[in-house]
């Protein structure tokens, strides 16, 4: 049996995810084996989408941030890793300095990707485990920065696109009606000839959304029950949303807006349900680097 041990970085305008994945691998077949998740709740986005750029303040935060993570990956013996940064860091004026600064005092090299390549990611950490070839559905990542949507047809996809409509920009009062009404006119445009189709939910406001609910093994969410809950969340305080859910300060204060982005796709849509495999960005990675390797060792 050989291992492998992986790191992934996500970079959001939320929060700053370290995974660490053990990969065993056997006769062809490979088992993951999640070590340690480090979750920080920098918030990148809050200065982006108003300032235009991170904060003198942030940007000390977030090497630290980045020092630590590169010193928890040495005491882990990390065989490989990937950083990859999105909305925020895509948006911030001095992301290119920052990236620059990290790469210096860390080694680490940090990827700034795309909308598109950011989806690409996601995707692949469970469409072919879940899905036949033959069922079409949307594939929706709802972040800080932006929400990510890519129709498949057939196994393929047949139309994506990245809205710069997230929880962070919804919660600084950044995103216009002109950009829901793009959406809108996107999404209806291109399920015209998909009646009743499902969605694949992702980000961690959907992720937690769904264990309120007590979902689990693949099961939908209707829209009435998505409805229901996010009434819920909007009838309680902050704090109660902390103590009765249990929710993270960082969460409380997005998640509502996060199950609304969610309720106008389902509606605009006429989506029948969303499944959530909660399943990540920082999942992606790992699983990208570990087909990468293998397809070169083969």
């Amino acid at each position: 049996m050989k291992r492998k041990k992986y790191g992934a970085i996500d970079i959001g305008s939320n929060a700053i995810r370290l995974l660490l994945v053990n990969v065993f691998t056997e006769n062809g077949k490979s088992t993951f084996k999640k070590v340690s998740l480090t979750r920080v709740p920098l918030r990148l986005g809050e200065d982006v989408f108003t300032e235009g750029k991170i904060s003198a303040e942030k940007v000390i935060d977030f090497e630290r941030t980045m020092i630590a993570f590169e010193q928890l990956m040495k005491v882990h013996k990390v065989n490989e890793y990937r950083a990859c940064a999105t909305s925020a860091m895509r948006d911030a004026q001095n992301g290119p300095q920052i990236v620059d600064g990290v790469k210096e005092r860390t080694g680490i090299e940090i990827e700034v990707i795309s909308g598109d390549e950011e989806a690409k990611i996601i995707r692949s950490t469970h469409i072919e485990e879940r899905l036949t070839e033959k069922q079409d559905f949307l594939y929706v990542d709802v972040g800080g920065g932006s929400t990510e949507i890519s129709l498949f047809v057939n196994g393929n996809i047949e139309a994506s696109l990245s809205f710069n409509i997230g929880t962070i920009r919804l919660l600084n009062n950044q995103v216009s009606e002109i950009k829901w009404d793009e959406m809108r006119t996107w999404l209806e445009n291109i399920v015209t000839n998909h009646p009743s189709i499902e969605i694949i939910g992702s980000g961690g406001n959907i992720n937690k959304i769904y264990k309120i609910l007590g979902l689990q093994n693949w099961k939908a969410m209707s829209y009435n029950q998505l409805k229901a809950i996010v009434q819920e969340l909007t009838d309680m305080t902050y704090e109660e949303r902390i103590m009765t859910h249990r929710l993270h300060p960082d969460r409380a204060d997005v998640i509502i807006h996060a199950g609304k982005v969610f309720q106008r796709i389902m509606k605009w849509s006429n989506s029948s349900g969303i499944h959530v495999p909660k399943l990540g960005l920082a999942d992606g990675l790992i699983k990208s680097m570990h087909k990468e390797l293998s397809f070169k060792n083969y």
